[in-house]
């Protein structure tokens, strides 16, 4: 598959799936947990957490993070997944102009309190994980290939 290619089908995967595994570390010890997320048009993800999560905990320290886009498969059935690697960081001065904060309305819904629990002193944040490369695990198109998008050149 050609990097265009790959592109167009997780761009096309993601836009199906709403939650994501997202793998930190801190002092040696890994961890993972799921998320809801959104994306902008450059394929970076955003998410709403505790401040107090042990993952965000763990990006404060660390902001190195990996995680996974997939469905859940049945047996027998042919796998397709996505998987990234990249930075993540709580996003300051959120508002409601803000793209991961649209993004995340327009993909996810809200709450009447959203923007005011990430903007005041609080627990809650926005995440935005700047993707540094992307992987792709196709058995639909191509057997069972495994492609690598370098994604951070593309910000």
């Amino acid at each position: 598959m050609s990097n265009e290619e790959v592109e167009k089908t997780i761009r096309e995967y993601v836009a199906q799936v709403v939650h994501l595994s997202l793998g930190t570390s801190r002092d040696n010890k890994p961890w993972v947990c799921e998320v809801h997320f959104a994306y902008d048009d450059d394929l970076n993800l955003y998410f709403v957490s505790s401040k107090q999560r042990r993952h965000s905990l763990d990006i404060a320290d660390n902001p190195s993070v990996a995680g996974d886009i997939v469905t859940q498969h049945h047996k027998h059935q042919k796998v397709r997944g996505v998987y990234f690697e990249g930075k993540a960081a709580a996003l300051e001065d959120v508002d409601e102009h803000h793209p991961g904060y649209t993004a995340y309305i327009e993909r996810l819904g809200g709450w009447d309190g959203l923007l005011k629990e990430i903007a005041k002193d609080g627990d809650a944040a926005m995440y935005k994980i700047s993707v540094e490369n992307f992987y792709l695990f196709d058995g639909y198109e191509s057997g069972r290939g495994k492609f690598t998008l370098p994604w951070g050149t593309q910000a």
